[in-house]
C-alpha cells in the first residue's frame, strides 16, 4: 500500500508537473506570436511616415522651384523696365528724362553746363566713389608708383571688397589700380596710410582738395568710402569725375576692364566693376561705381559722345545695380538724341 501510495503520488506530480508546463509552453508561444504581429504593426505604421516625408520633400522642392522660377520672372521684368527710359515734362513742357534714382545729373565740362539735372544739389551718402578723391589725392602727391608697400591687418579689417591679404607686398601702381578697378577697399586704405603723413593727413589733403576744386557739398571721413559720413552731390561728383578723368595717368586705369595685381606671394586677375565698360556704343573716358546701403547704388562716368564734346553722367542712389547702369545709358542715349535733333536717344515713354 505504501509503495502503491507512493507511486498514485509521484504520477499527481507528474500530471501537476505537466500542467504547468503547458501553459509556460503556450506563453512563449503565445508571446512568439505576439512579437511578429508587433513587428507586422511596426512596419505598417512606418511606412505611411516614409511616404508622408518623401511627399512633404516632394512638396519643399516643388514649393522652393515655383519660387524661383518667380524670382527669375521678376529679375526679368525688372531688367525689361530699367532698359526702358522713362521720360516726362518739365514746367516749360520740355520732354526730359524721368529717372529711377534719387539724384542724377548730366554736365558738359567743356562748356561747363548743366544739361538736365535731378535733385543735384542734395547732399548724399556716396560710398566708393569718394575713392575718386582719394585717387585725385594719391597722385597729387607725385608718388613712386613702383615703390613697394606692404598690406598690413588694418588694411584687410573689415574691408567688405578687397584682394589682399596682411602681409603681401606690392607696388603702389597695382595699389591704385585694386583701387581704381576693383574698388578695393584695402588698397584705398593702404594708398592712404602709405603717404605722407598717413591716414589722418591724407584725409585732410582730400577734403583740402574738395574745396580747391569748388566741391562745397563734399566731406570724406575715410579712403574707401564704407564710412556712410563720406558726402556729395551729384553736381560735385560730375565736376570731380570729369577732373579726375583730365588726368590722363587715372584715365588709363579706369578704362580698363581687367587687370594682372601682383603681389609678393601670388598674381590676381581683377575685373572692373564699371559695366559700361565694353558696352555698344558707350565710349567710356573714365568711371567708378559705389555702394553701401546707405548710399543706394551709385555710377560717375565721364562718355565720349561721338563726333562731338564729352559728358559727365552721375546717377545717386538707385535701389539696384542694374537701374544705375540703365539710367546712365538712358541719360547718355537722351543728350546723343538732343545732339542730332531727337527727342531722345531711346524709345519715348512719358510718365
Amino acid at each position: 500500500m505504501f509503495q502503491h501510495g507512493r507511486l498514485n503520488r509521484s504520477i499527481r506530480v507528474v500530471a501537476l508537473a505537466a500542467i504547468c508546463v503547458l501553459p509556460l509552453g503556450g506563453l512563449a508561444a503565445g508571446a512568439r506570436a505576439q512579437t511578429k504581429p508587433a513587428a507586422a504593426s511596426t512596419v505598417k505604421k512606418t511606412a505611411p511616415r516614409t511616404t508622408t516625408r518623401t511627399a512633404a520633400a516632394r512638396a519643399r522642392a516643388a514649393a522652393r522651384a515655383r519660387a524661383a522660377a518667380r524670382a527669375k520672372a521678376a529679375r526679368a521684368l525688372a531688367q525689361r523696365e530699367a532698359n526702358t527710359p522713362r521720360y516726362k515734362k518739365d514746367a516749360l513742357g520740355n520732354i526730359v528724362p524721368d529717372v529711377r534714382a534719387a539724384a542724377a545729373i548730366v554736365f558738359n565740362p567743356q562748356t561747363n553746363e548743366v544739361l538736365w539735372e535731378e535733385n543735384s544739389h542734395d547732399q548724399r551718402s556716396i560710398a566708393s566713389l569718394t575713392k575718386l578723391m582719394t585717387a585725385v589725392t594719391f597722385i597729387a602727391d607725385d608718388p613712386d608708383l613702383d615703390r613697394r608697400v606692404t598690406i598690413v591687418t588694418s588694411d584687410v579689417r573689415s574691408a567688405n571688397v578687397t584682394y589682399l591679404r596682411a602681409g603681401e607686398t606690392l607696388p603702389l601702381r597695382d595699389v591704385l589700380h585694386l583701387t581704381l578697378i576693383a574698388s578695393d577697399n584695402a588698397a584705398a586704405r593702404a594708398l592712404a596710410r602709405t603717404s605722407e603723413g598717413g591716414t589722418a593727413a591724407f584725409i585732410g589733403r582730400m577734403n583740402d582738395m574738395a574745396r580747391q576744386l569748388g566741391l562745397t557739398n563734399s566731406h570724406y571721413a575715410d579712403p574707401s568710402g564704407l564710412d556712410d559720413r563720406n558726402v556729395s552731390s551729384a553736381y560735385d561728383i560730375s565736376h570731380l569725375i570729369s577732373f579726375v578723368s583730365a588726368d590722363p595717368q587715372l584715365a588709363a586705369v579706369m578704362r580698363k576692364s581687367e587687370y594682372e595685381v601682383r603681389t609678393s606671394r601670388r598674381t590676381v586677375k581683377i575685373r572692373s566693376t564699371n559695366k559700361l565698360l565694353g558696352t555698344n556704343g558707350m565710349d567710356v573716358v573714365g568711371g567708378k561705381t559705389g555702394f553701401i546701403r546707405k548710399a543706394g547704388y551709385c555710377l560717375a562716368t565721364l562718355l565720349q559722345i561721338p563726333h562731338g564734346s564729352q559728358v559727365a553722367v552721375v546717377v545717386l542712389g538707385a535701389s539696384n545695380s542694374t537701374i544705375r547702369f540703365a539710367e546712365v545709358r538712358h541719360l547718355f542715349n537722351w543728350v546723343v538724341g538732343r545732339t542730332n535733333g531727337l527727342v531722345g536717344g531711346d524709345e519715348l515713354v512719358e510718365r
